[in-house]
């Protein structure tokens, strides 16, 4: 669930001026303090969004990354369990199991 920022409008209380609160994304947004009832509101905030950055990162996010090796010939860096860790373009069976990754 997202985190998001509020302010206190006109005082602070015990939790601060600013403080988080996690909420689904469904829910309306706070219009008052939980902790003193005070009215607040919702902050505009950066969001947080990693990017994987080496093989093992995409590996373990169940990513599959084919490096070129020659025409036609991949090395699968991700390849996990019994895929093959060469994909060559004529050999169907050298494919990687995508369905098997895939989730919804």
């Amino acid at each position: 669930m997202p985190v998001y920022d509020y302010e206190h409008i006109d005082n602070s209380c015990d939790i601060g001026r600013c403080f988080e609160y996690v909420q689904s994304m469904a829910s309306e947004k706070l219009q008052e303090c939980p902790a003193c009832g005070e009215p607040v509101r919702r902050m505009i905030s950066r969001v947080n969004i990693s990017t994987p950055t080496t093989n093992s990162d995409l590996k373990s996010l169940g990513f599959t990354k084919l490096v070129r090796r020659d025409n036609g010939v991949y090395e699968n860096v991700t390849a996990t369990g019994n895929e093959s860790k060469i994909f060559d373009a004529s050999k169907p069976e050298t494919a990687p199991d995508l369905a098997r990754k895939i989730r919804d």
